[in-house]
C-alpha cells in the first residue's frame, strides 16, 4: 500500500514537473551566447544556439548533483 502511494506521488510529480512553464527567452538585440548584435531572434547563428542549448544542460546537471 505504501509502495503504491509513493509510486503515484512520483507520477504526479512527473506530471507537476513535465507541465510546469519554461521561462521565454527575451529578445534582447544581442546573440544570448556571444552576445554579438543580432537584428532578430536570440542567436546569431545556429553553432551558437547548440553551444548555449549545451551550456545550459550542464548548469542544470551541476544543480541537480
Amino acid at each position: 500500500m505504501l509502495d503504491e502511494a509513493a509510486e503515484r506521488e512520483q507520477q504526479m510529480i512527473a506530471v507537476a514537473l513535465a507541465n510546469r512553464k519554461r521561462p521565454e527567452m527575451k529578445f534582447t538585440g544581442r546573440c544570448y551566447y556571444c552576445g554579438e548584435v543580432i537584428p532578430k531572434g536570440n542567436f546569431c547563428d545556429e553553432g551558437c544556439c547548440h553551444d548555449y542549448e549545451r551550456l545550459e544542460r550542464a548548469n542544470r546537471h551541476r544543480r541537480v548533483a
